[in-house]
């Protein structure tokens, strides 16, 4: 975690040029305190407070109910993003093909590939046909009658489009499993959440609740196609039978290998209420979306050129992503950073992700530092940089549909040089 982040506890938020909430929303106040108190019930351990630490769980769930309109029992509390996609990968059984696209998030990916050959359905990567994300058109054109499932992205965590998830699901169908990683979007814009069958995401982006819990749902209707593939003593009505396995817990629950981190959990569904009380994902979004387009606009004045230029107001979420022509991507996010901008790089491009508390004044840092920037000497020759926000899309071309597996021989793909830090 870099100093920026670590200097908000002191002050209480996060500093005036954190425009980088798609890596890491740093920890609410809200979520803090409810993190500490939890902590303490569980130090204390006294007659009661076990139970009041166990009963923050079920509290936090019935809050991610309310914000993505389920049942609590449809919700499970799991570690990560991660953990809940790996659950529900193991939890899915053959014959069948799920749908990747290919520049999904590595941690949409792993799981498929992971379980393919054991048990789970086979692997399918979909390119985007010089897009950065499927559209219903072109999963239309990948429905061939093995296909039991598509897992997508609510939000792309490159270029910020959001996906059409109701659209999605309308060419699914009702016998096909719309599987939503939604971390880049949950608390961020509203979300087409009816849409998704299983949806996970943990809280340590938008919704700003610090890391160790994430909400896994699984709707009632696709309940009984999904065995207990990692279900484990937490997710059985009988842990202490005589006999193993016990029948599974009714719901989301089956799928938990154990108890969840009940501060963790506290802290997240603490963050989810106020989410609610100050208006929800709308009131939410309609902010990060007018900050985000400001900062865009500042950097196209700057002769910036901007990843996915043509999406729509609704069609892009809190993320926005940019490259300087002419002028060294290394150089200019350590320039940023350097003036008090902090930002993540992906190869060539600089991504962009305010929230909803961040000020005009962050806006004005950013631009003022871009004109720094832009009337300094190039650092590298124009003619070494490519000019078309296109040419960046990878030129893969090797593809298992068994495995999931691809190979490649492009370094364009920005995908290709991620951060060290895993939660970009």
């Amino acid at each position: 975690m870099n100093d920026q982040i670590q200097g908000e506890s002191a002050v209480g938020s996060p500093p005036m040029g954190y425009l980088d909430h798609a890596r890491v929303g740093p920890l609410a106040p809200v979520a803090a305190t409810a993190f500490a108190e939890a902590t303490a019930l569980a130090g204390r351990s006294g007659p009661g407070d076990l139970d009041r630490l166990f009963a923050l769980s079920d509290a936090a769930r019935a809050s991610a109910a309310g914000l993505i309109d389920a049942r609590p029992h449809e919700i499970a509390l799991s570690p990560s993003t991660s953990n809940g996609l790996f659950a529900v990968a193991a939890a899915l059984r053959g014959p069948g093909t799920v749908l990747v696209p290919r520049y999904e998030f590595p941690a949409n990916v792993y799981p498929w590939i992971r379980f393919a050959g054991r048990g789970g359905p086979d692997v399918r990567l979909v390119d985007p046909d010089g897009h950065r994300h499927i559209s219903p058109d072109l999963l239309r054109r990948h429905l061939t009658p093995e296909v039991t499932a598509l897992t997508v992205s609510a939000v792309d965590s490159l270029t910020g489009h959001v996906a059409p998830l109701a659209a999605l699901k309308e060419v699914l169908g009702p016998d096909r499993l719309l599987i939503v990683d939604a971390i880049q979007g949950l608390g961020a814009v509203p979300l087409e959440t009816d849409a998704a069958d299983i949806l996970v995401s943990g809280g340590q982006k938008w919704l700003r609740s610090g890391w160790g819990a994430a909400l896994l749902l699984i709707r009632d209707r696709c309940a009984e196609r999904l065995a207990p593939g990692i279900g484990g003593w937490a997710g059985v009505t009988e842990p202490f039978a005589a006999r193993h396995p016990a029948p599974p817990l009714p719901g989301a629950a089956a799928h938990l290998a154990t108890n969840p981190d009940f501060p963790a959990a506290a802290a997240l569904g603490a963050a989810i209420d106020e989410l609610l009380d100050r208006g929800g994902p709308a009131a939410m979004g309609t902010r990060i979306r007018a900050t985000l387009a400001e900062l865009l606009d500042r950097a196209r004045r700057a002769g910036a050129e901007v990843l996915l230029d043509g999406l729509g107001e609704r069609e892009r979420a809190g993320i926005g992503t940019f490259r300087l022509p002419g002028h060294d991507p290394v150089a200019v996010h350590h320039a940023l950073e350097a003036a008090g901008v902090i930002t993540t790089r992906r190869g060539e491009w600089i991504r962009l992700s305010p929230h909803a508390s961040t000020s005009a004044a962050a806006t004005d840092l950013f631009a003022e530092a871009l004109h720094t920037l832009t009337h300094r000497p190039s650092s590298i020759p124009a003619s070494h940089i490519r000019t078309s926000a296109n040419t960046s899309t990878s030129s893969d071309t090797g593809t298992s549909a068994n495995t999931g597996t691809s190979t490649s021989t492009s370094t364009d793909n920005p995908r290709t040089q991620e951060p060290t830090c895993p939660t970009t």
